[in-house]
């Protein structure tokens, strides 16, 4: 599946894709079916997928480092990892062996930013929740496998929502900032063409976020992928629009995790394209991950939802 499709319409829960409300829903309480006397509940880290291995390591560290926490409490017995598409573990594979595990419920913690189609249709349809004409020819075209689970899946909100976004970019500003009142703050996200304005509205109040707690007045938005076609022109743009009032642009890569062809062909491609930039543009290569918060957020949520399913199952 192409990036095009990852990025339909949003936010909400991934699934409910990633999501988010995928139809509505992950936002909302978890649908729980009947399900056996003998609860077993997993985890499933749910994630876009990335030819790059250095992004696919990081999701599998963000699982190693939260897996003892998430177990701790008892009520849930395993973790997994799955990718929504080009490279293995899937979707289908991972929810194949929690089949064959004996689980009686997954908890799908989708590691996506905020709404798009990816959490409204394809993550739905992959698993069995939804029939999305589009979405089952796309998934047939790319060769992602759809695979209806035996045990009960919940789906839970996106990482959009609470500080947590907002609290990683003001981390990472601060790193580089040197004199907030001459900065001006950029933003490059991967961006949701149909959902451009959600996606916008996230960047902003982050960016309102960064102004309130560190002085730095300007802000603008630029996009890596999707809404620019991979190209490095809107990175471009948007530092040129903060270096007509600022002296210096902060560049923060909104990217979940880091992926060679984003955070340097295209962002760093569209610094390249500044005048000076060496002098007028900080930047560092990173991403939200690793991130303590985020990695907290996986486990508060995780805990929230097998909390829910335990206490469904024994009333």
């Amino acid at each position: 599946m192409n990036h095009k499709t990852f990025f339909k319409k949003p936010l909400v829960i991934l699934f409910c894709m990633f999501w988010m409300g995928a139809c509505g829903g992950p936002q909302n309480e978890p649908t729980v079916q009947q399900s056996p006397i003998h609860e077993k509940i997993g985890v499933l880290l749910l994630s876009h997928g990335s030819h790059s291995e250095t992004w696919r390591k990081t999701l599998f560290e963000l699982e190693s480092n939260v897996k003892d926490r998430i177990l701790e409490k008892g009520n849930i017995a395993g973790t997994k990892t799955a990718f929504m598409e080009y490279h293995e573990p899937s979707i289908a594979t991972r929810l194949k062996e929690f089949d064959e595990e004996g689980y009686s419920d997954v908890i799908i913690v989708p590691i996506l930013l905020t709404v798009s189609s990816h959490s409204f249709d394809d993550i739905p349809t992959i698993i069995g929740l939804k029939e999305n004409p589009e979405s089952v020819e796309m998934l047939r075209l790319e060769n992602i496998e759809r695979y209806t689970p035996k045990a009960n899946v919940h789906i839970t909100p996106l990482l959009d929502f609470g500080k947590t976004l907002g609290n990683n970019v003001l981390r990472r500003t601060k790193a580089l900032s040197k004199n907030p009142e001459e900065e001006g703050l950029v933003l490059i996200g991967y961006g949701s063409e149909p959902y451009e304005k959600e996606w916008s509205d996230l960047f902003r109040k982050t960016a309102e976020h960064i102004t309130r707690e560190t002085g730095i007045s300007e802000h603008s938005i630029g996009w890596c992928g999707h809404i620019v076609r991979y190209a490095p022109d809107s990175t471009t743009t948007a530092i040129n629009r903060i270096l007509e009032k600022k002296k210096t642009a902060i560049v923060i890569p909104s990217l979940v995790a880091f992926d060679e062809n984003f955070q340097i062909r295209i962002i760093g491609g569209g610094i390249e394209k500044i005048k000076e930039h060496n002098e007028r543009v900080l930047y560092k290569p990173d991403a939200i991950l690793p991130d303590p918060d985020v990695e907290q957020w996986v486990v508060d949520i995780s805990n929230k939802y097998s909390d829910k399913i335990s206490n469904r199952q024994n009333n």
